[in-house]
C-alpha cells in the first residue's frame, strides 16, 4: 500500500487528509507539537477561558468549505456582522478609513481629499512596490498616514521594500463620492472585505478540524528533522522514522528546505530568503465584557506597542465565564526586519499600559489572567525578494516531488478556507502523479 506523509497537522494538512480520505487512500500525518491545530490551534486556560493562536475566524464564500465547517462541529456555530475599526492618534475611526473621515483634523481631511483627487486623475508611472500603489491609488497625504504606518508595524518593513501580490482585496478602493461622503457625514456604507463570519460556539476554532481527525492516522510530538528523498524515509527529533512515497508537507519552506538531505547551495540560499513575521500574542481577560463592540482593530501609531486587538468574547461567549470580557493584543516582528528583543512574557505590562493610554481599560477593571506567547510564523512578507526566492524553492519541491501547501507551503498570504483548499489541491498532485 501506497505510504503518504502529511506534515503539518494544521488546516492545509487536514485539507490533504480529507482530500485523500475520499478517495479511499490513508494517510499518516505527522505534528511536531503534542497537540494538533498549527496555526488553528486553541488554548483552554485554568479550565475557563479559551483563546486561540491569534484571530481566526471563517468568512468563506465556498459554500462546500462552509458546510465541511459546519458539519465538523455539529453546526454547533455562531454567524456575526463583522465589526472593524481602527485607532489614530485617539481617534476612534470606523474600518475602511478612507471612507470614514468624518471627525478627524480638518487640516488633515481636506488634505487627503486634495491629494486623493489629484492621484485619481494624474498618472502615476511605474508601480514598482506596494509603496507605488498606495501613493497612486489614495494619494500621498492618506498613504502616508494610514496604510504606510501600518506596514511597518504589521509587516515590520517599509511598504517600498513589499510587491503588491499580495493586496487582492485587502484594501478597499474607494471612488471619489464615497471619500467625500464620508467624509461630510458620521455614516457610510460597510464595505469590509469580510462582511461575516462563523466561529465555533465551543471550545476555540480549532473545532473546525474535529470531524477530520478521523480521516487519518495522527502523530503529535513528531518534529521532522530529516528527509532522505533517495532513500525516501522521514527522521523525527523523538528518534522514530518512517517510510514514505508521497509527502504533502505544509512545514514552512525555510524550516524544510534545510531538512532535505542533499540540497543544493543555491536553493538553500533562497530559503534563507524568505521573510515572514513572527508575533507575541498577548491575551487578558477582564471582569467586565464591555470592552469595545469591534471584533478587531488596527492601531496606526508607531508609538503602540501593538499592532491589531481582537475580542475574543465577541466571536464566543463560551470563551470566558459569563460577566467577562476578553482582548488580545498581537505584536509583530521578524528575524529579518525587526528581531524580538524581549521575553514574550516582557510584552505583557506594555500592552497592559496602552489599553488603559486609549481608554479601552479603565480604572477599577480586575485582570483576571494574563498570558503571553511567542508565534514563530505569523504573516508571510511580500518584500521584493520574495518572488524570485519562492520561484527556486518550489521548482526543487516539483523536482523532488513533495506537495507543498497551506501558508507557509504556498508561502502566500492565504486565509482559512484557502490553505484548506491548498491542502485539498497538494493531494490532487499526489493522487494524479499515482495515476500515471
Amino acid at each position: 500500500m501506497t505510504k503518504i506523509a502529511i506534515l503539518g497537522s494544521g488546516m492545509a494538512g487536514f485539507g490533504a487528509a480529507h482530500r485523500l480520505h475520499a478517495e479511499g487512500m490513508p494517510s499518516t500525518l505527522y505534528e511536531k507539537r503534542p497537540y494538533h491545530g498549527g496555526h488553528t490551534s486553541s488554548y483552554k486556560f485554568e479550565d475557563r477561558y479559551v483563546f486561540d493562536e491569534g484571530p481566526h475566524v471563517s468568512f468563506t464564500k465556498n459554500e462546500r468549505i462552509k458546510s465541511l465547517f459546519a458539519e465538523s462541529v455539529h453546526n454547533e456555530y455562531l454567524s456575526f456582522a463583522t465589526k472593524v475599526n481602527n485607532h489614530w492618534k485617539g481617534y476612534w475611526i470606523k474600518h475602511p478609513a478612507q471612507i470614514n473621515l468624518y471627525g478627524l483634523p480638518g487640516d488633515l481631511v481636506a488634505n487627503i481629499i486634495r491629494d486623493f483627487v489629484h492621484a485619481q486623475y494624474t498618472p502615476y508611472g511605474e508601480i514598482r512596490n506596494y509603496e507605488d500603489w498606495l501613493r497612486a491609488s489614495f494619494g500621498n497625504t492618506f498613504a502616508e498616514t494610514f496604510p504606510m504606518e501600518y506596514t511597518v508595524k504589521y509587516h515590520t518593513t517599509t511598504a517600498n521594500n513589499m510587491s503588491t501580490d499580495w493586496v487582492g482585496p485587502r484594501l478597499y478602493r474607494a471612488n471619489l463620492e464615497e471619500v467625500l461622503r464620508g467624509a461630510l457625514t458620521p455614516a457610510s456604507a460597510d464595505v469590509h472585505y469580510i462582511e461575516g463570519f462563523r466561529y465555533p460556539t465551543y471550545n476555540g476554532f480549532v473545532s473546525y478540524l474535529n470531524m477530520f481527525l478521523t480521516q487519518t492516522e495522527v502523530k503529535v510530538g513528531h518534529k521532522l528533522v530529516s528527509i532522505d528523498p533517495r532513500a525516501k524515509r522521514l527522521t523525527f527529533e523523538n528518534g522514530a522514522a518512517a517510510p514514505y512515497d508521497q509527502i504533502v508537507s505544509s512545514v514552512p519552506l525555510n524550516d524544510l528546505i534545510p531538512m532535505i538531505q542533499g540540497t543544493p547551495r543555491d536553493v538553500l540560499e533562497a530559503a534563507s530568503r524568505l521573510a515572514c513575521s513572527e508575533a507575541v500574542i498577548v491575551s487578558l481577560v477582564v471582569d467586565r465584557p464591555d470592552l469595545i463592540d469591534a471584533h478587531w482593530t488596527y492601531f496606526y501609531d508607531q508609538d503602540y506597542f501593538f499592532t491589531r486587538l481582537s475580542t475574543p468574547h465577541l466571536q464566543s461567549p463560551k470563551n470566558v465565564p459569563p460577566g467577562c470580557g476578553s482582548l488580545q493584543a498581537e505584536c509583530y516582528y521578524s528575524k529579518k526586519y525587526r528581531p524580538l528583543d524581549r521575553k514574550p512574557d516582557e510584552c505583557i505590562e506594555p500592552v497592559i499600559k496602552d489599553l488603559y493610554r486609549c481608554g479601552l481599560l479603565r480604572e477599577g477593571d480586575k485582570i483576571l489572567f494574563k498570558h503571553a506567547m511567542h508565534i514563530a510564523y505569523a504573516n508571510v512578507i511580500f518584500d521584493l525578494e520574495r518572488a524570485s526566492a519562492l520561484a527556486t524553492v518550489h521548482g526543487y519541491l516539483d523536482d523532488l516531488g513533495i506537495a507543498y501547501c497551506g501558508r507557509y507551503g504556498d508561502w502566500a498570504y492565504i486565509w482559512t478556507d484557502e490553505s484548506f483548499v491548498s491542502g485539498e489541491n497538494a493531494a490532487q498532485k499526489i493522487l494524479d502523479r499515482m495515476k500515471k
